[in-house]
């Protein structure tokens, strides 16, 4: 059903004089709300540019590289990790393709992990796919017309949407190694190719009505008339996926689609009110269903289904986004999440916990792994030795019996255990285990997933 004046480039219909019944309304507001969680993603990835663009001064593509770990005032992006210094770049692919080239790794593992705006990954470039030795790619965009006149050297990665975000991680060995992963980090180079490309844009391009503030704060307080006119102009050169034509049929019914003008100034206020209410209930639903268990729960770990290509499973989408936006591929990375203990009791820091491996039964990785804790807004807490993951590639000490015994608690277990300790914020919080390149048996769920207990 139509609304009377149309939103966007819907033609106005003979249901105009039945506007106003209860059916339409609440047609409405449904219909806002399966949009509002569809069309997040995108506007969060938007935003997160803006906002990194803003804060580090960032030029679109082009390669800005995080030279030492995060602390607890980054707040860029939601859950980041203490693993690998990051390497991002926001791609304009409208302007053309691009060239990326790549160093010789030696036996250091990296990713370049690609996003298109919609947060799936369409390739990942790195040693788990194409080895460590130095390359040279070319990145195309939607409506390239040929790719004939590309050097035939280069290996071509096309992606979905104008739109898109290099996530590139290089394993880092603690303060100590960051000289050595810098030196990688200079070797990611970007480079126009083709007659349309464009140079770099200025970090201060369309960075209209942002602040400092996390992006998913400012998404959170956008109204129905901000966000759906930004999702609308984003759909225009990031293409929806084919498989999403019958969602945007419905979602046309309320002046959602690719290109269109969203003013809500000119529809009867009741309808007006209904998709406002729509958008506070699908951000409901993205916020709610973080907290939802989703695939199956081992010894208080949520392991998640698959991310990283989402298909049509468009809430699952926006969690995820919420979440951890820029998550990889299971192939690249399995994310275990606990918001619970295995007694099903909320993690928080007024308790202590352990997490033991037993002997033999370390995360079976091809590369590593790692536990971060996050406070409640997917960030870390400020403590008093400044470590917010603990992993494999720290001075751990094992039991005599070879197993692993990790103290995870806001005040310290003792001097004799501060090398196993994670500390945790004074309030709640939750873990994310990383396990980078993970071997089949995780990826078949029958590795044995320690569990999170309560102390005594």
């Amino acid at each position: 059903m139509a609304l009377e004046h149309e939103l966007g480039r819907r033609p106005v219909t003979a249901t105009a004089a039945r506007i106003m019944s209860s059916t339409a309304i609440d047609a409405a507001r449904e219909t806002a709300a399966d949009a509002y969680v569809y069309a997040y993603p995108l506007v969060l990835m938007e935003m997160t540019r803006r906002v990194m663009a803003r804060s580090s001064g960032a030029r679109t593509n082009q390669f800005t590289h995080m030279r030492a770990f995060p602390d607890a005032a980054f707040t860029d992006v939601v859950s980041p990790n203490a693993d690998t210094l990051y390497s991002t770049a926001w791609l304009d692919l409208a302007s053309g393709p691009l060239m990326l080239q790549v160093p010789d790794a030696g036996s250091r593992y990296y990713l370049l992990q690609m996003c298109d705006a919609w947060t799936n990954v369409f390739a990942a470039p790195g040693t788990r796919t194409t080895g460590n030795a130095a390359a040279a790619f070319a990145i195309v965009g939607p409506g390239t017309a040929s790719l004939d006149a590309l050097p035939a050297d280069l290996r071509v990665i096309q992606s979905p949407t104008s739109l898109a975000w290099i996530v590139g991680r290089t394993e880092t060995r603690g303060a100590g190694d960051y000289a050595a992963v810098r030196s990688i980090q200079d070797g990611f180079q970007l480079t126009p190719l083709g007659l349309r490309a464009a140079p770099p844009r200025d970090a201060d391009t369309d960075v209209v009505w942002v602040t400092n503030a996390p992006p998913a704060d400012q998404v959170a307080a956008m109204d129905a008339g901000t966000f759906f006119g930004l999702a609308n102009e984003l759909m225009r050169t990031n293409p929806p996926a084919p498989g999403d034509a019958s969602a945007l049929a419905s979602f046309a019914t309320i002046g959602v689609g690719p290109g269109w003008p969203f003013d809500l100034t000119h529809v009867r206020p009741v309808i007006a009110e209904s998709i406002e209410e729509g958008t506070i209930a699908g951000r409901a639903r993205i916020v709610t269903g973080v907290h939802r268990p989703r695939g199956k729960k081992v010894n208080g770990w949520q392991c998640s289904p698959d991310v990283g290509r989402f298909g049509t499973d468009y809430r699952w989408r926006a969690e995820v986004a919420l979440m951890g936006l820029g998550a990889n591929l299971p192939d690249d990375a399995v994310y275990l999440h606990a918001r619970e203990d295995m007694a099903g009791q909320l993690l928080t820091g007024a308790r202590r916990y352990t997490v033991t491996f037993q002997a033999g039964q370390l995360p079976p990785v091809n590369a590593f792994w790692s536990i971060t804790a996050y406070n409640s807004r997917q960030a870390f807490a400020q403590n008093p030795i400044n470590r917010y993951a603990i992993g494999d590639r720290d001075a751990l000490t094992f039991d005599p019996d070879g197993s692993l015994t990790l103290h995870v608690q806001r005040e310290s277990p003792g001097p004799d255990r501060e090398s196993n300790w994670l500390p945790t914020p004074a309030d709640g919080f939750n873990l994310i285990m990383r396990l980078y390149w993970p071997s089949q048996e995780i990826l078949a769920g029958t590795w044995h997933i320690p569990a999170i207990e309560r102390a005594v």
